[in-house]
């Protein structure tokens, strides 16, 4: 199986709890370091008789070939693996791998489990947390039961009693879970176009406040705010583009913390503007054309002439200015991709 999550919502400790429950031996790696030669000595130590569970961090780092020699340890039942991975199955673990393994995806805690664990935690560390604490380190936590216990133990060692006053303090500094490379990133450029798309201002605000907080590249911000004037508003309001590009260079010439500002205007106006797609799918349109025909003969009438050659064979005969004659190729002559009013 493959236990997909964000971190610290306790893939390792339910493998290592599935592990116990079953009476299995219990083997780590974790994929960022581990080799072919550290699954080969475990494979040597199985004991034939006992089931060998081999829990497989950050699976996706492994590259294709490491995660080919797992195949057939876990095709013969040799280790039973479970892999725990923060990006998506689907595009960083191997078709046949996907196959042979069920696929659980796992949550981030609630704000009530991660103030179960944080209670639970005080105990063992023996020290008092005020209810106002426990309440910001849970919301802080993010789902991440890992970055709540750390930081327990971290103001642990500093203060027998946690306040919220001292917790703060212990912090220093905020911190948004925001891998620039994994879903997160992804996800949230998704909600931040939509809400552009449904001119929903304080959805848009929100997602692009939660990116700049996070550290992302202004420019990367700004470019998917250019891509969105055209295709999503396009002739509708045309200086839409205008405003995007100077969003755009905005932030390539002041930069954060100041372009910060700069994007909240051109979020607003562009959440504000009136949305018209016929541009863009007009386009889309006539390509699909062109993938699906090739290249389809150019009619002669508009084809260039600059040689007589050219000339004799009727390139560029009987053009006019403002022809009412459709000039596309006869196969398509009777094609319309923008909707005539």
């Amino acid at each position: 199986m493959i236990f997909w999550g964000p971190p610290g919502c306790g893939k390792t400790t339910l493998a290592k709890i599935i592990a116990s429950s079953v009476g299995a031996d219990f083997h780590y790696l974790s994929a960022v370091s581990a080799k072919k030669e550290d699954i080969k000595s475990i494979v040597a130590s199985v004991d034939p008789s006992r089931r060998t569970i081999l829990f497989l961090d950050e699976i996706h780092r492994f590259n294709k070939s490491q995660q080919d020699y797992l195949l057939p340890h876990v095709e013969t039942g040799t280790l039973i693996l479970i892999g725990a991975t923060t990006e998506n199955p689907s595009f960083e673990v191997i078709g046949p791998l996907q196959s042979r393994c069920h696929i659980y995806v796992l949550q981030g805690l609630s704000e009530i489990e991660l103030k179960a664990i944080i209670r639970q935690g005080t105990k063992r560390l023996k020290v008092k947390i005020e209810p106002d604490a426990i309440k910001f380190l849970a919301t802080y936590s993010n789902g991440d039961g890992r970055k709540a216990l750390n930081v327990l133990e971290t103001a642990a060692s500093l203060y027998q009693n946690i306040t919220l006053a001292n917790l703060q303090t212990t912090l220093q500094s905020p911190y948004l879970r925001y891998d620039q490379a994994g879903d997160e990133h992804y996800d949230t450029i998704s909600a931040f176009i939509k809400s552009l798309r449904a001119s929903q201002v304080d959805a848009a605000l929100y997602y692009l406040a939660r990116m700049v907080a996070a550290g992302e590249d202004p420019l990367f911000i700004a470019r998917r705010m250019v891509i969105f004037a055209s295709e999503d508003i396009g002739v509708a309001v045309p200086t839409a583009l205008v405003v995007a590009n100077a969003v755009f260079r905005a932030c390539e010439t002041i930069g954060y913390p100041e372009c910060q500002e700069n994007l909240a205007h051109g979020v607003v106006y562009l959440c504000q503007c009136k949305k018209d797609r016929s541009a863009y799918d007009a386009y889309m349109s006539a390509l699909t054309d062109v993938k699906q025909y090739g290249n389809l003969p150019i009619p002669l009438k508009v084809r260039n002439a600059p040689t007589k050659l050219m000339k004799d064979l009727d390139y560029g005969k009987g053009y006019t200015k403002y022809d009412s004659i459709s000039y596309l190729p006869d196969k398509l002559k009777n094609k319309h991709y923008l909707p005539t009013s």
